[in-house]
């Protein structure tokens, strides 16, 4: 992107800038009969050139929703983290000023390439992007070189706030965001989506019956285990934990599943084609996502207190006691709501709470709190 001028009146005699311009290298398109733009813009201008200041608006009256600046901080450590392999798609702005486009050709293919014309004077409304624009801006904090890099910007033409407002209506009507287990199996940064991959592939209690892409099971699957299920009942088992090596961690958790495993026959039953997995989920709590994620965070407690490596192996032997009918009515308000199995924070906790209290285990803090509130809506 260039910068041109030819006059500029004085900002202080009342005039503008109009005579200067910004000047993209674009192609030129079409969309429901409108030209639109598509160019590439150095990251040290984005900051400068699409500005945000609507926080105090109205929401009938913006164009976006308002900007969620908790979420600032991850997006722009993920751009400064992985400064030769992050991704960012492209942002989406409506120009309120005249565009004009210039192609390299009066016909043709050339037509289409070209130089797009923006007055300096114009106001660009980001329709989609505003949170990586905000990211943008805060990286280069960070780290200027990054400044020299470009982001993909789509241009469109302003037409009034209802259409703009329309555009960020449309943009997201249909935004869907991709299952968790999908999101797990194609994250190669995370060491703990490496390892949850790494046990539904590789351990026999895993593998061939964990669902890699979809986050819920359908009452005939032949999976008993979805990998986001996997992968939270894995993070919660090693949290806090000092492990040295990817090595260490896979040792661990594949040697604790493997003893729970021991403890719940239905999972070898599923294994030996005596029970269907369908079976088993229809019938039992254990392998749904409420209850693995509880074993992780009991498991955690165990290894915590462990003044051996095995010692953690006699005290989760009383696992086996547990019952894990869905028939069994302990479950209905801990790990059954209504009927149905819940995955909420307050579920886990209270279903971390019921092992807990079948291997003599004292509650924590917060285990306790949420466990008074459980026995006082009881009564």
């Amino acid at each position: 992107m260039t910068l041109v001028g030819s006059h500029a009146t004085s900002p202080s005699a009342g005039g503008t800038t109009s005579g200067f311009e910004y000047v993209f290298p674009a192609i030129r398109g079409v969309q429901a009969r409108r030209e639109y733009y598509v160019s590439m813009c150095p990251l040290r201008l984005i900051p400068k050139i699409f500005l945000f200041n609507e926080d105090e608006l109205a929401p009938e009256v913006r164009a976006q929703r308002i900007l969620n600046k908790g979420r600032i901080p991850a997006l722009a450590s993920y751009i400064v983290d992985n400064p030769t392999d992050y991704v960012f798609s492209a942002l989406t702005a409506s120009v309120d000023g005249d565009m004009r486009f210039v192609g390299m050709a009066d016909e043709g293919p050339g037509m289409r390439i070209g130089q797009l014309h923006i007055p300096m004077a114009a106001r660009f409304l980001i329709n989609d992007g505003q949170h990586r624009r905000a990211a943008i801006e805060s990286a280069l904090n960070d780290n200027p070189e990054l400044g020299d890099e470009t982001i993909a910007v789509v241009f469109f033409g302003d037409v009034g706030l209802a259409r703009c407002q329309q555009m960020f209506a449309d943009l997201n009507r249909h935004a869907v965001r991709p299952a968790r287990s999908i999101g797990v199996l194609y994250d190669h940064r995370d060491e703990r989506a490496k390892l949850a991959r790494l046990l539904a592939l590789k351990t026999p209690i895993f593998r061939n019956f964990v669902e890699m892409e979809s986050s819920t099971l359908s009452a005939r699957s032949s999976k008993l285990f979805t990998l986001s299920a996997l992968y939270y009942a894995t993070s919660s088992l090693i949290r806090g934990l000092k492990l040295d090596s990817e090595e260490d961690a896979a040792e661990l958790t594949t040697a604790f599943w493997t003893a729970v495993d021991d403890l719940i026959p239905e999972w070898r039953l599923v294994r030996d084609r005596r029970m269907t997995a369908a079976e088993v989920r229809k019938q039992y709590l254990h392998s749904h996502g409420v209850a693995l994620h509880a074993i992780g965070q009991l498991g955690n407690t165990l290894l915590h207190q462990s003044t051996d490596p095995d010692s953690w192996r006699p005290r989760l032997a009383s696992l086996k006691k547990v019952d894990w009918s869905r028939l069994n009515p302990e479950w209905e308000g801990r790990a059954i709501v209504g009927g149905r199995v819940s995955k909420a924070h307050s579920n886990v906790v209270l279903t971390v709470n019921y092992l807990k209290t079948q291997l003599g285990l004292p509650l924590g803090p917060e285990e306790a709190d949420v466990e008074t509130t459980y026995l006082r809506g009881e009564r």
